[in-house]
């Protein structure tokens, strides 16, 4: 049985979606699994850059296919890269899947399990769904399909018949997973396992470790940070506002490691307010991630409250990693809220909340022993939750259940315990 991984982007690329794909192909490689990952030769963040077609990373073969690079600058040419992704992958998958293989459609591209389904039915392999954000619910939630339109109507059917058709679809929450039980009827099987980061390479380190404090005139200041992601599903009025706020803490700083859909915006809204303590970096390579995690003493995690339920912002589990306190804005009773206020390791606003938010990093600070504090309760939290250990054992339970035929209508072959593993 070889486990095969399809998925837009793949190491060395540092993408939110590549880390956690690469991050399980290589767990399972080191596990004695034959693993391969079919994936685009490009960079998310450069589309000047090429990887090569083929070459092994860690003991996974990787596969890498062309397509267009219009970029995400807009949404024709966005739909026209994943398009054609869709079709080339497809075309890699046929040559490459065999009977019983276990292919794991990621959601990076939406909907690759819709053309991925064809060739692992035809080549009687077994599809596994990894829904790390639900599609078309986003394209709603952002706007950009109706739920009533019949391009909506269409995606949802043909998404939905891809649950129904998989072995085994995971999920990283319970709420996305009851959801897609719903969606997809009586013969949808979903099992739940949370995302995850490497503990080991990413590890706390004091902010005096991070060289990149001084390279990038951090010294001496408390760093709000933001790593990761501007997408169109993260707030960023809320903290620009607090940041205005904030004018007169010369010993306070915001710093933006990563890129996406609002960069362009965040910054010119920065230099159109003059805020001289808002910086920006390109997202890091992830043997600088640990000192990059922590140059700053706390983190942002923003998450608008429509897509509290089809979007999970995985840059969490990386700042609870790396022994730091969340600031959330956002959904106060949504998913990573209720994270902080049960392991007591961040603090969470409303959207529009930016004296709050201020107030709370003022609070921090001007306590450093607060701050430490939250940052160790971060990190136990990690420990007994989210470490790649823990995520890694439950992607081996399904992994291996995939080699025996379920019954017919079994609702699930999944729960999930109190601590949030699956079992």
């Amino acid at each position: 049985m070889k486990v095969i991984i399809l998925n837009r982007f793949f190491a060395p690329d540092q993408s939110a979606t590549s880390r956690m794909a690469a991050s399980l192909a290589f767990g399972l490689a080191a596990e004695g699994f034959e693993v391969e990952a079919i994936a685009s030769d490009a960079w998310h963040d450069d589309a000047t850059r090429r990887l090569p077609p083929t070459e092994t990373i860690e003991g996974v073969r990787v596969f890498r296919v062309g397509g267009a690079r219009f970029g995400r600058a807009t949404l024709v040419g966005r739909a026209l890269d994943y398009a054609s992704f869709h079709i080339a992958a497809a075309a890699r998958l046929a040559a490459r899947a065999r009977r019983g293989d276990v292919c794991v459609v990621c959601t990076d591209p939406p909907l690759m399990s819709v053309s991925a389904w064809p060739t692992i039915a035809a080549k009687r392999a077994v599809l596994v769904n990894w829904s790390n954000d639900l599609f078309p619910e986003a394209a709603f939630d952002a706007g950009v399909l109706t739920p009533t339109g019949l391009a909506g109507r269409l995606a949802l059917a043909l998404r939905n018949l891809t649950v129904r058709r998989a072995r085994v679809t995971v999920a990283p929450i319970e709420r996305m997973a009851a959801r897609l039980r719903a969606q997809g009827g009586g013969g949808a099987r979903v099992a739940v396992v949370p995302h995850w980061s490497d503990g080991q390479a990413i590890t706390p380190l004091p902010r005096e470790a991070s060289r990149l404090r001084e390279e990038w005139g951090l010294s001496g200041k408390f760093v709000v940070g933001y790593s990761g992601n501007l997408g169109r599903a993260h707030d960023f009025t809320t903290v620009l506002d607090a940041a205005s706020r904030l004018r007169h803490r010369e010993d306070v700083a915001f710093l933006f490691v990563g890129g996406g859909h609002q960069r362009a915006w965040v910054e010119e809204e920065a230099r159109r307010r003059d805020l001289g303590a808002v910086m920006f970096r390109p997202l890091q390579p992830l043997d600088r991630l640990s000192e990059s995690l922590a140059a700053a003493d706390a983190h942002l995690v923003t998450l608008l409250p429509e897509f509290e339920l089809s979007v999970v912002p995985s840059k969490f589990y990386g700042i609870a990693a790396a022994g730091r306190p969340t600031l959330f804005v956002g959904d106060v009773d949504g998913e990573v809220a209720g994270l902080l206020r049960r392991h007591r390791c961040g603090v969470s606003v409303p959207v529009g909340a930016s004296e709050a938010l201020a107030a709370h990093i003022e609070r921090l600070a001007d306590n450093p022993r607060l701050a430490a504090r939250l940052g160790v309760a971060a990190r136990r939290m990690f420990d007994e939750r989210f470490s790649r250990r823990r995520g890694l054992a439950a992607w081996r339970t399904v992994i291996e259940s995939c080699a025996v035929r379920p019954a017919s209508g079994a609702p699930s072959v999944f729960g999930v315990d109190p601590a949030g593993a699956a079992r």
